[in-house]
């Protein structure tokens, strides 16, 4: 089959027969049979069918027995001969009028040397916003998730260099996949993206849902027999964000679907951006194809955040709300409260509308009441002991190890990581976890804490280690 601008060309029939470069312009005898075909099919296949797949169908020319008739996208012409041109060709040859060959062509709506990407249907692309509006397709984007209030620090220098570079540039690779733990800021560069290609680019269609609403949209489509058209609204969008991928792991019907939409889009030349929890190769429960197809373009990881990017964040927050915090709220804050960003910046909010309220200064006393719940949960669910069990069994030492004055790397390491996370997931002091490790002191425990920080941002693979530890242990 052969696709097409505003010059016919030589084509081939689905058939596989060569024809004769002319083409002719249909008869009115010709013009009378598509009329007749044309509502036949109505009939014949049914409103939802007819409205979302043969609807845009028009004829182009008739020669030697075949009739040509043209779509507006590739995606369209393939679905429509694997799935209805034989028995369109045959309400043809049942005319009467010598039609024996249906051809099916592509017809761009602007077609020149540079341009090779389809148009999708006037009937869908001119309204695709309006019908996932009405759908409800897409999700709403939150007006505090832009770049500009997007922190960035080693932990997430490239995600955030990739989303950047999304926008600027015309599908830089494909798809972009960003993962990383809960909280760390993936929906922030998702939304960031969205916002910021809505108004340098108003003329793409950006469509941006979580995977979950994704798979119940899909369902409901398959409920009410009308899956073409959610077929052609999601394979008309120019860019596809899908957040929180992890969750069609084990939903065979959804990842069918999401394949081929992927490879629709891919094919089109159109930007697919997903985020998930973990990397494509730890998707468990996802197929392997699809899977690869995700490790495609470029896959950034978001590992946690350290030390100085949280006092970053704290402090962006604090401008945000019109706040003055003392530097030492900030500093136990970004000390404390490790586990995701999210949770931090919800700590913040509750001091500063505890201090509001109450019409009392921000204190670190006070800033210890209001959160004691929040520290207090941390070390009822953490021991130290626990934290040394778990970084024993991880790194393959012994749990005396932590406790003795072995100074090897391999004992060294762990025992320093062990450290970090007491002081990260415990409301421990720093004299209290030293005592805990063999009677160190507080300096000790200090240079442990910058060290594995230091490494966290500088090694990708230590990073992820520590938050594999991290995740083990908080459950």
């Amino acid at each position: 089959m052969s696709e097409t601008g505003g010059n016919k060309a030589a084509v081939v029939s689905i058939y596989g027969q060569a024809l004769a470069p002319e083409t002719f312009d249909p008869t009115p005898e010709i013009r009378t049979l598509w009329d007749k075909v044309y509502n036949r099919m109505r009939e014949e296949f049914g409103e939802a069918i007819f409205r979302s797949w043969l609807k845009p169908m028009a004829l182009q020319a008739s020669y030697h027995g075949t009739l040509e008739v043209s779509v507006p996208t590739r995606f369209m012409k393939d679905w429509i001969s694997t799935h209805y041109a034989e028995r369109i060709r045959q309400m043809c040859k049942e005319s009467g009028e010598g039609i024996d060959r249906l051809e099916i062509v592509v017809v761009h709506g602007h077609v020149s040397e540079e341009t090779t990407v389809e148009t999708a249907p006037k009937s869908i692309k001119s309204n695709v916003n309006e019908l996932a509006e009405k759908l409800d397709l897409s999700s709403p984007l939150d007006p505090r998730f832009k770049f500009e209030t997007f922190v960035v620090g080693k932990s997430n220098a490239l995600a955030h260099a990739a989303a950047s570079r999304v926008v600027e540039c015309n599908v830089p690779f494909n798809p972009l996949f960003i993962y990383g733990g809960v909280g760390l800021g993936k929906t922030h560069l998702m939304h960031a993206i969205a916002w910021e290609m809505k108004e340098k680019q108003p003329d793409k269609v950006v469509m941006y849902l979580s995977a979950e609403k994704f798979m119940y949209q899909f369902v409901r489509a398959i409920r009410a027999q009308d899956t073409m058209t959610f077929k052609e609204i999601f394979r008309s969008v120019d860019v596809l964000m899908i957040d929180d991928i992890q969750f069609i792991a084990g939903k065979d019907s959804t990842q069918e679907e999401f394949f081929h939409t992927f490879n629709a889009l891919v094919d089109q030349n159109k930007q697919i951006i997903i985020a998930a929890d973990r990397a494509p190769s730890e998707l468990q429960g996802v197929d392997e194809r699809l899977r690869s197809r995700m490790s495609w373009g470029l896959v950034a990881d978001i590992h946690a955040s350290t030390y100085d990017l949280r006092l970053g964040i704290l402090k962006t927050r604090c401008g945000q709300l019109g706040v003055e915090v003392p530097e030492s709220v900030l500093e136990f804050l970004a000390l404390k409260v490790t586990s995701n960003i999210r949770e931090l910046e919800g700590a913040l909010n509750r001091i500063v509308a505890h201090a509001d309220v109450t019409k009392a200064d921000i204190t670190l006393e006070s800033t210890q009441d209001v959160l004691q719940d929040l520290l207090r949960s941390s070390d009822r669910r953490i021991t130290i002991d626990e934290i040394q069990r778990r970084v024993a069994e991880h790194y393959n030492i012994r749990i005396a190890d932590m406790h003795s004055s072995r100074r090897a790397r391999n004992v060294a390491r762990p025992r320093q990581v062990a450290m970090y996370l007491a002081k990260q997931l415990t409301a421990r002091s720093l004299p209290e976890i030293g005592r805990k490790f063999g009677g160190r002191d507080h300096t000790t425990v200090m240079h442990a804490v910058k060290k594995v920080d230091e490494l966290i941002a500088e090694d990708p693979s230590f990073a992820q280690d520590v938050e594999v530890l991290r995740r083990t242990l908080t459950g």
